[in-house]
């Protein structure tokens, strides 16, 4: 009876508390009329020719997940905000998907509430990027960033495997995908396992570091590397990140780095401070247990020499 009873008091607060339920909150009400359309498989209009109401499946590109939209940086936005407001007729005039979406810039750039995140020098560094270089202006940063569901993972999340997660996923929507792929290539992508050859361990690696890791040039100043350099200049030197000076202290751990200092203060963060090596990362618990330990022998050993003083 007592664990059917906790049971149930657990199903109650998943239930309060569920996520969910919090983020769909998020959403702006206004889009309210366009997601009940875009979250669902499939769409009725009325059909001018026959006089009928017809019933088509969506174009799964035009489908949302409500969830993933509410958990974006962008949901409390209303769609209107990006998308035209003739989108607010129902059908939608066709000739609308031929216009032009705006851009990140027209909303982040010169706006002093945003100048801390560098959007300006974000665009400066992708336009020296590979993608840029190729494809040209038509390669926007939605073609990375997806604008519904994008989360500032590197700046807000305290896992690691998470930002690593959420980053290459954004790769590998074009990378593993040879429809998307032919947009921007008159070529079959090239298979990822075969191009990384070279590289011991490829799953752990794949797992464990960001593409960008390898695939960028590092710029101090910015959070993230957006200067996605050709496959002929990839890092390919593994001491570069398995080493005391690892590279990646720069980048993929660098909010880590900095939270951590924030909360610990300078002095204690370089005593807990972590081999930076993928594949071998320290665990916290162990970390604590091994300082403890040293204490511990330290106190042990100050005891034993001040009970050979005192016997003296």
């Amino acid at each position: 009876m007592r664990s059917y009873l906790h049971f149930v008091v657990v199903i109650i607060l998943i239930s309060f508390f569920s996520p969910t339920q919090a983020q769909n909150q998020a959403l702006a009400p206004e889009n309210d009329l366009c997601l009940k359309c875009h979250t669902n498989q499939t769409i009725t209009f009325l059909n001018t020719l026959t006089k009928r109401q017809d019933k088509r499946m969506m174009n799964p590109l035009y489908i949302l997940n409500k969830d993933h939209l509410a958990a974006g940086v962008h949901a409390k936005f209303k769609c209107t905000d990006c998308h035209s407001a003739d989108y607010s007729k129902y059908p939608h005039n066709a000739e609308l998907k031929l216009e032009p979406l705006s851009t990140c810039l027209d909303c982040h750039g010169g706006d002093a509430k945003y100048a801390a995140y560098k959007f300006e020098k974000i665009d400066e560094e992708f336009q020296k990027s590979v993608h840029f270089q190729k494809v040209g202006e038509s390669f926007t940063c939605s073609k990375c960033h997806n604008q519904h569901y994008y989360q500032a993972k590197s700046r807000n999340s305290s896992e690691v495997g998470e930002i690593v997660g959420f980053s290459n996923d954004m790769c590998m929507s074009c990378h593993s995908n040879n429809n998307k792929f032919l947009l921007f290539s008159n070529k079959l992508k090239p298979e990822l396992s075969q191009i990384h050859d070279w590289l011991p361990n490829q799953e752990l690696h794949f797992k464990n570091v960001r593409c960008i890791e390898c695939h960028t040039v590092v710029v101090d100043s910015l959070s993230v590397s957006h200067n996605i350099l050709p496959k002929e200049k990839a890092l390919k030197n593994c001491v570069e990140c398995h080493s005391k000076n690892s590279m990646l202290e720069a980048s993929l751990y660098k909010y880590k780095n900095i939270q951590t200092r924030t909360e610990k203060g300078k002095l204690n963060s370089i005593i807990t401070n972590k081999s930076y090596i993928i594949g071998a990362y320290q665990n916290e618990w162990l970390n604590n247990f091994s300082i403890i330990i040293f204490l511990m022998a330290l106190v042990g050993i100050s005891i034993h020499l001040i009970i050979r003083i005192i016997k003296k």
